[in-house]
């Protein structure tokens, strides 16, 4: 089901790049402190996971696992948001860094849009950790993607209750195409950026699988991707990645209660790439609004105050699926880091 959200942004905030920046940059940190696992993998590798410290919650509390956007991590304000709205409400909330994206990983492969076999992983170790609890996912741009492929997959099968996707390129190709043009190539430069340091610093730690090429001349996705993502991942090349990656095909697969939150005016991507009615499953709610940018959803409070409208409007949709996620806020907030 695709509607019209109700989301308006506050009116010193309408235009789509404002939206962007003020949330990533502008915003104040959310305070939060967490406790730290290391999840190891079987293949020699492994996963970092950062959970709200317990607080004394029932077995059957559920659980909220986070999944980042690209170069995102604990850091990022939409996670640490996120993490803390759920904490208000009675639930366990855990973030899940992608491989490679907290610390330089074990092995040449990484993170990348259209990686699943990690979430599956992380969604059966808090399964068998919390038996008794409801897990839903919550993903942001590149884990939103993630999330939703995982969702495809999985059908009947996947053991979260709901999930919620925000600001998802779901046509991998066109995205990289639409980021290219105008000023979206001021995020596309930061992004390449990021990814570019945090790559230099795995090489220094591990031998790289095969020559390296000059990572200056990687200057958009299409060379990015066809020069690093796609041969460390086992993908032919830039094409074969976004085509096996992207999580628009998927969506009719999916069977979990799911909501979608984008905006028309997302600087990371096009018009064009929202799915049709017809490519959504039953199960999908696509809240569509005309403003917000990329994981903005600034709202305005009664004096002018920024209202992050994301941390109101997710966990409301989970509580309608989550037995005792609360929402009257009286089960402890997170506290804030010293």
């Amino acid at each position: 089901m695709l509607i019209a959200s109700d989301f308006e942004p506050a009116f010193w905030l309408r235009n789509a790049h404002a939206q962007t920046v003020f949330a990533s940059k502008l915003r104040p940190q959310p305070p939060i402190e967490v406790e730290r696992e290391r999840l190891e993998l079987d293949d020699g590798d492994f996963l970092d996971l950062s959970w709200l410290p317990e607080r004394g919650l029932a077995a059957d509390a559920p659980v909220v696992i986070v999944l980042h956007g690209l170069n995102g991590s604990l850091e990022s304000k939409y996670a640490r948001g996120l993490m803390r709205a759920a904490d208000s409400r009675g639930a366990r909330a855990v973030l899940l860094h992608f491989r490679g994206a907290a610390e330089p990983n074990r092995l040449p492969r990484s993170y990348h849009s259209g990686e699943t076999g990690d979430l599956a992983t992380v969604v059966e170790h808090v399964a068998r950790r919390f038996p008794k609890a409801p897990l839903a996912g919550v993903g942001y741009s590149l884990g939103g993607n993630v999330l939703l492929k995982y969702l495809g997959e999985q059908g009947t099968h996947s053991r979260l209750t709901c999930a919620t996707a925000v600001s998802v390129p779901y046509d991998l190709k066109r995205c990289a195409e639409a980021i290219q043009q105008g000023w979206s190539r001021i995020y596309q430069a930061h992004l390449i950026n990021g990814l570019r340091n945090a790559y230099e610093a795995k090489f220094r730690v591990l031998e790289a699988p095969y020559p390296r090429p000059d990572f200056r001349q990687l200057r958009d996705f299409p060379a990015f991707d066809n020069a690093i993502t796609a041969p460390l991942n086992g993908f032919r090349d830039a094409e074969d990645y976004y085509a096996q990656s992207s999580s628009g095909p998927f969506l009719k697969h999916v069977r979990t209660p799911t909501l979608i939150l984008h905006a028309r005016d997302d600087p990371f991507m096009t018009p064009e790439i929202i799915p049709a009615p017809e490519d959504l499953s039953p199960a999908i709610r696509f809240e569509l609004s005309d403003h917000g940018g990329h994981v903005g959803f600034v709202a305005g409070g009664r004096f002018g105050e920024p209202v992050y409208w994301l941390e109101q409007r997710i966990p409301a949709f989970l509580e309608r699926h989550l037995p005792a996620f609360a929402l009257d806020g009286d089960r402890g907030t997170a506290q804030e880091a010293g």
